[in-house]
């Protein structure tokens, strides 16, 4: 716990559960105040998932601060939105860590186009909106340069090597990879830092169906 964020206010998109909820429990047990973001309730971010809620609930049990967010990273309004209320209720935003994806396996010769365009949307068009609107609030306090900011874009492996069915994951990652190199040069004169990080199968819902394959997990 050498590394502290007392005072900070962090905003963890796709927060309910996997990684997600563990970089907001992380955060709060060093003290940072959260948005614990999951998709649930409406779209509009009128109502969080119980997800999302359960991970507030340990928040609080241990004696942090955080509020359960049900806003669409892909509706813009309701990012908006989001924004807004973190910053009337805490007055700043200091750290994203911007982490909502999804993926859908498919043979590249037999994507569907439709299912292409959803990852793009919600793996690159959301995440640029997000870290776009979270840039500007924190530019709203007047001493950001000397406080400071930091911005986590979750990428993966996949935005580095490629693998049998994730033509258009890799292309989203490879994708958010350039965003953040591009963010990182336009952001640091406001002591905002940029930077991804990159796992590999971590289990996790979203992993668990293809690591129960042990042909699969072997590899």
């Amino acid at each position: 716990m050498s590394i502290r964020f007392d005072d900070r206010v962090a905003i963890v998109t796709g927060a309910g559960g996997g990684i997600g909820k563990e970089h907001a429990l992380e955060l709060a047990r060093r003290g940072a105040k959260v948005v614990v973001n999951d998709l649930g309730g409406s779209v509009d971010g009128s109502g969080a998932s119980d997800a999302a809620n359960e991970v507030v609930d340990i928040i609080k049990s241990e004696g942090g601060e955080a509020i359960a967010n049900g806003a669409s990273v892909t509706d813009l309004d309701a990012v908006k939105e989001m924004t807004n209320q973190t910053m009337e209720k805490w007055g700043r935003i200091d750290i994203l860590v911007n982490n909502a994806g999804t993926n859908i396996p498919e043979h590249f010769l037999k994507v569907k186009t439709e299912n292409m365009e959803h990852l793009v949307k919600v793996n690159n068009v959301a995440a640029f909106n997000v870290a776009q609107l979270v840039s500007l609030k924190m530019l709203k306090t007047k001493n950001r340069k000397k406080l400071g900011g930091s911005i986590v874009n979750m990428s993966s492996q996949m935005g580095h090597v490629s693998g049998p069915k994730r033509s258009v994951y890799s292309m989203n990652k490879f994708g958010l990879e350039g965003l953040t190199k591009g963010m990182a040069l336009e952001l640091a004169p406001y002591n905002i830092r940029v930077n991804t990080v990159c796992p590999t199968f971590v289990v996790t819902p979203m992993t668990k169906k293809f690591l129960k394959n042990k042909k699969f997990k072997r590899n």
